[in-house]
């Protein structure tokens, strides 16, 4: 490599350092916190060190004196809900407002992002009458039907970006091809815009795990809390926070998260930047 791009990806790096180490601290903090003791964590010696032997207990107290992987699993059951709805909902109107040329549909469009902007306490009173209504009150599937109504606006207006982005000649040649309408839009546009299709899966699922309004008033049991809710309110006690297993759960369900995200960020910025990860 010549030593023009040595100096060059050297400095790149060295300015990316502060940014990498103020993102990174919050995990490291969570990490050392989630195997300390409680006399070691309030010690008044240096935080990022082990002075007594590294436990297990907080992990232990979390799997057996709490409903945790009950909550990742009502967290888990909401977010693949939400994103299946989504994603049904909003990929079909994203494709009528951008192909079917509809009087307005600009507007729609401009509408769809601008009720996204509408604060969710905004909604939570008409909201609540048919969650009711309904009889969902006190479940998580009552999240699994108020989630959507943040989520297809935006996605919907996310989704038109893309679809105009796949150019209408390849369309017209599937029809040619003896292709419906329905059968070019799974065969042709549905593969071209799939970096859009995860770009919107990940919106919704990061909206599923933490969001807090609806979740805690619409899921109160204790048995139908997700991992947002239940934690904090299992572990925080008055003036008493229980810091190791608080990160602990915070641990177990963020690097899982992280990992798996990873693994589709190459979609994702190409989803939102339109240019492929190198």
């Amino acid at each position: 490599m010549p030593r023009r791009q040595v100096v060059r990806h050297c400095a790149i790096y060295t300015g990316l350092a502060p940014f990498l180490l103020v993102t990174l601290f919050p995990l490291l903090w969570m990490t050392i916190t989630a195997f300390k003791h409680e006399r070691d964590l309030y010690q008044m010696k240096f935080p990022f060190w082990f002075h007594l032997p590294p436990t297990l207990k907080h992990f232990h107290l979390l799997f057996t004196q709490t409903w945790f992987v009950t909550w990742v699993i009502n967290t888990a059951t909401v977010a693949a809900a939400v994103v299946v709805v989504t994603l049904a909902v909003a990929t079909p109107a994203a494709y009528a407002l951008t192909r079917l040329r509809l009087p307005g549909a600009r507007g729609v469009g401009v509408a769809l992002f601008m009720s996204y902007l509408v604060p969710p306490i905004v909604l939570f009173i008409p909201l609540a009458p048919i969650v009711g209504a309904l009889g969902l009150m006190d479940s998580r599937w009552a999240l699994a039907l108020i989630y959507p109504t943040i989520t297809i606006p935006f996605s919907t207006w996310l989704m038109i970006g893309f679809l105009r982005a796949v150019p209408l000649e390849l369309e017209e040649a599937a029809w040619i091809d003896g292709c419906s309408v329905a059968g070019a839009l799974r065969r042709v546009v549905l593969p071209l815009t799939r970096p859009g299709i995860v770009t919107v899966a990940i919106v919704t699922v990061t909206l599923a795990m933490q969001e807090y309004l609806y979740a805690v008033v619409f899921a109160a049991p204790v048995e139908e809390k997700v991992i947002t809710v239940g934690l904090p309110t299992m572990l925080v006690r008055y003036d008493i926070f229980f810091w190791g297993a608080l990160m602990a759960g915070g641990l177990l369900v963020g690097v899982p998260a992280a990992i798996a995200f990873s693994f589709v960020l190459g979609r994702f910025i190409q989803g939102l930047t339109g240019v492929e990860e190198p």
